[in-house]
């Protein structure tokens, strides 16, 4: 059985290595990824926010004002050319 990924196969792996390969292929979140993105959002935003890397998940990160989570950043790498998608849920209790 054949997992294809981005050009990439693998024969038989586990499932969860499988998915792992197919849902994060080239769309890690690299450290100096972070370090950009986190100078990024003190200098545009606001100097207390802070860019993490997410504990279980490598294709994304995390953005805090201080301790308060903000948002999650995902990649858009389908174009060849990488982008950044700030993701914020604002609730009702809030505002």
């Amino acid at each position: 059985m054949l997992i294809r990924s981005r050009n990439l196969y693998s024969a038989a792996l586990p499932v969860q290595e499988a998915a792992n390969e197919i849902a994060y292929g080239d769309e890690r979140v690299k450290p100096e990824e972070i370090k950009k993105l986190d100078a990024y959002f003190k200098r545009t935003l606001n100097p207390q926010m802070v860019v993490k890397a997410r504990p279980r998940k490598n294709d994304s990160a995390e953005v805090y004002l201080g301790e308060e989570f903000l948002g999650v950043i995902y990649i858009d790498d389908e174009d060849g050319d990488r982008s950044y998608n700030f993701s914020m849920a604002i609730l009702d209790v809030d505002l």
